[in-house]
């Protein structure tokens, strides 16, 4: 059976694909990129800080839309492999971007994660609808109710 944060990890790497595959319609708008770029940055800071390395890519990276979808590929893999449950409850320290030292669990990590994002994701969908654009729906209950996510 898979547990709640395993859910939410999958919701997370379905609703990021989601929102690129709208974005690639057309001619995104550069917020819209930039915060998606965004997304990635900060889920690859993230899961840097959980493997002690040091950030692979800035928080704020200016990637195309071909980089957006590799780099979310990768996450793909990298965000399940992060849940296991064995660390989960493992304290890891970091330095956030205003030179504050902080700790905070695996799991508390991988569950920012997935909120931080939604909150771009829907900052997204609001940008795409203000340029006349039809923006992806990746609310979590729609790929509950069409079994988007297992």
């Amino acid at each position: 059976m898979i547990d709640a944060l395993d859910r939410l990890l999958l919701y997370d790497v379905w609703a990021n694909r989601e929102t690129l595959s709208f974005l690639q319609r057309g001619s995104p708008p550069s917020k819209s990129l930039r915060w998606m770029s965004h997304i990635i940055g900060a889920e690859f800071l993230w899961l840097d800080r959980i493997a002690g390395r040091r950030p692979s890519l800035p928080v704020w990276p200016e990637l195309s839309l071909s980089d957006c979808e590799h780099r979310s590929e990768q996450l793909a893999e990298l965000l399940p492999a992060a849940a296991r449950p064995s660390d989960r409850g493992r304290p890891v320290q970091y330095t956030n971007s205003k030179g504050e030292l902080w700790s905070s669990t695996v799991e508390e990590i991988l569950t920012h994660i997935t909120i931080h994002s939604a909150y771009h994701r829907g900052q997204i969908a609001s940008d795409m609808r203000a340029a006349g654009q039809e923006p992806a729906y990746t609310d979590y209950i729609h790929a509950v109710r069409q079994r988007l996510i297992k």
